[in-house]
């Protein structure tokens, strides 16, 4: 007996695509053939109607915001699809609250779906256990992916050979050396910033320096590595983080930043970026490549920032106080002066009324 009914093919054929990343875009293009190639076997099938959903291509299926998958959520639940097409189950889902979310939803309305090894009603008990079975297939293949690949990189960062990118000043040889950038000028452009930085003992002051003489620094391209650098007036956060970063002390460092995860929404929300402590970072290697300044000037460069950070945290603190301070003794002050122009014109009015009376007053009239 098929599971294709009458009902079915009256509503919409819903064909889902995704591809993990922007590189699988570019670089797996028989994956997304494959894809598309379904909307061509729901027709197949006996639907007239198909619909393509691919607003999730280079979105990974991990939990993040899809605004396709939620579209197709929608239309399920509006009664207007019959079937869902994807080439697997890890292309609609790679975690189990929307992949057993889909199920549901699919279940209630009487929606079935459609892979290249089967049509599945999740209505039917054998059905829904396939199903579950291979959503939580799929969601473990994508934690042994990224375990593996976690593992791999690590594997290099102790040998100080893994070089993804390198900061202006640099150059990458090779796939796992880096060597200062033989161009003159940007190798006394960053040696400035270090000069000035020993003089002025605030990154705040070399910045302001810095525009004020019209010195631009290198950064890197946008483009890529080929593109070398550009040279512009540098933004604060620029000297903030040349100053900061132990690559040019000759230290290799991994792990220097790290992932926060929350839930907003019912949706898991990614905060790149955030810098650790260096006793928490996962690998350094000092005397790994040729420097710009000394391991021990770096440790004081880091202190003085961090002191000069503390000294502005508490003048921002003190200003605050005084500026409430000063609220409260205004407050007081109009307090007061309303105070006592109240009591002024309250003795006014008293003795205006007692002077009047005063004249009403007869010769034998008794004292009150």
């Amino acid at each position: 007996m098929s599971k294709i009914t009458a009902e079915h093919l009256h509503r919409n054929a819903c064909v889902y695509i995704r591809q993990s990343t922007p590189d699988q875009l570019v670089h797996n293009l028989e994956s997304q053939r494959r894809q598309y190639g379904l909307a061509d076997r729901a027709k197949q099938l006996g639907w007239m109607t198909v619909e393509i959903i691919d607003d999730d291509l280079g979105r990974s299926g991990g939990g993040i915001a899809r605004p396709g998958f939620e579209r197709l959520l929608a239309a399920i639940c509006a009664g207007h699809v019959g079937a869902v097409f994807a080439i697997e189950a890890s292309r609609l889902a790679r975690n189990g609250r929307d992949w057993h979310t889909l199920i549901e939803f699919c279940g209630l309305v009487g929606t079935i779906l459609v892979d290249e090894d089967g049509i599945y009603d999740p209505r039917h008990p054998n059905d829904r256990l396939l199903l579950g079975m291979k959503g939580t297939m799929s969601e473990l293949e994508l934690s042994l992916f990224r375990q593996r690949s976690q593992e791999a990189l690590r594997q290099m960062a102790r040998r100080g050979a893994l070089v993804l990118t390198v900061a202006a000043g640099y150059v990458k040889v090779g796939r796992d050396r880096i060597e200062k950038n033989p161009d003159r000028r940007v190798q006394e452009a960053m040696q400035l910033v270090f000069t000035k930085f020993a003089e002025f003992q605030s990154a705040r002051q070399v910045h302001i320096w810095l525009r004020d003489e019209g010195v631009e620094l290198p950064v890197k391209s946008r483009r890529g590595e080929a593109h070398g650098v550009v040279w512009r007036l540098p933004a604060y956060n620029i000297v903030h983080n040349t100053l900061t970063n132990p690559i040019y002390a000759g230290a290799y460092a991994f792990g220097r930043t790290t992932s926060l995860i929350s839930v907003v929404d019912g949706r898991k929300r990614v905060r790149r970026g955030v810098h650790r402590p260096m006793d928490k970072w996962d690998v350094l290697i000092k005397d790994h490549h040729a420097a710009y300044i000394t391991w021990d000037e770096f440790e004081r460069n880091l202190k003085a920032i961090a002191n000069n950070a503390t000294r502005m945290s508490s003048a921002l603190t003190r200003g605050a106080a005084v500026k409430v301070s000063c609220r409260c003794l205004g407050l007081c002050a109009a307090v007061t002066a309303v105070a006592s122009s109240m009591c002024s014109t309250a003795v006014s009015s008293v003795a205006t009324t007692a002077t009047a009376h005063s004249r009403t007053r007869g010769p034998n009239d008794a004292s009150l």
